[in-house]
């Protein structure tokens, strides 16, 4: 018998009473405004996550909350397939400013559904720094898990070309995500490896702000040939969600 789950009210609720400001001052050190966030850990959501898994709307409303936990709790419940064009694009505009967000929690979902690299691609081209890291990562989620056949490597080649002209002129979250697909065409596409390795040997060492972090940039092209020498080149993932 199901057990219908407390409604979003209840879940903040208990989300701020989870919270600690040790956790909260993690979150403000990666960048996070401390007036979004509780100070949760992710591990504190996923038993959450459970009991909501097929409530749409309710994950809904978390997500509207605008609270960094709660948004996050949201895109682990959410089927990306099921949302529309519409609230995706909301969705990637609320994340401006909350990099687990725009990193994460909207790629997650948008790679989901069948306008996702469509809308990856508008993100990309849109000039907002937390939308167009939204696009960069969804585009290389798609690419870390759709057969080779189906996605379009003239494409892919192009963004690789793009980034070698651009990502050391882009704003911070842009230049991190497209790091990020460098290193994802690279270890996942076999027949673009080559490409993404001269890519990466192309603009070399990426500087970011990191944050108040011992957090670094890693190196594009040694990530890959680490995944080329594990034997693990081109060993497409299930998920991105963690």
């Amino acid at each position: 018998m199901s057990v219908t789950p407390a409604p979003a009210a209840a879940i903040l609720a208990e989300l701020k009473s989870k919270g600690n400001e040790k956790t909260r001052a993690t979150y403000a050190r990666h960048g996070h405004a401390l007036e979004r966030t509780l100070g949760v850990s992710v591990a504190d959501l996923k038993p959450i996550a459970i009991k909501l898994k097929g409530h749409e709307e309710i994950a809904y409303e978390l997500y509207d909350s605008g609270l960094m936990e709660a948004m996050y709790l949201a895109g682990i419940v959410a089927d990306g397939a099921k949302m529309t064009e519409a609230r995706l694009h909301t969705w990637a505009k609320g994340a401006d400013g909350l990099s687990m967000i725009s990193d994460y929690t909207v790629p997650w979902v948008t790679m989901e559904h069948a306008k996702g690299r469509e809308l990856a691609l508008a993100w990309i081209a849109s000039g907002g720094e937390f939308l167009a890291a939204s696009g960069w990562r969804t585009y290389s989620g798609l690419v870390t898990t759709v057969p080779d056949e189906r996605l379009d490597l003239r494409e892919i080649e192009t963004l690789l070309d793009r980034i070698s002209q651009e990502i050391h002129t882009a704003p911070n979250r842009v230049k991190l995500t497209m790091n990020s697909f460098v290193i994802a065409a690279g270890s996942y596409v076999v027949p673009l490896s080559a490409e993404a390795k001269a890519t990466a040997r192309k603009i070399g060492p990426v500087k970011a702000d990191m944050g108040d972090t011992a957090c670094e940039v890693p190196a594009a092209i040694a990530y890959i040939e680490k995944m080329e020498t594990a034997g693990k080149l081109g060993k497409k993932r299930k998920t991105m969600r963690c």
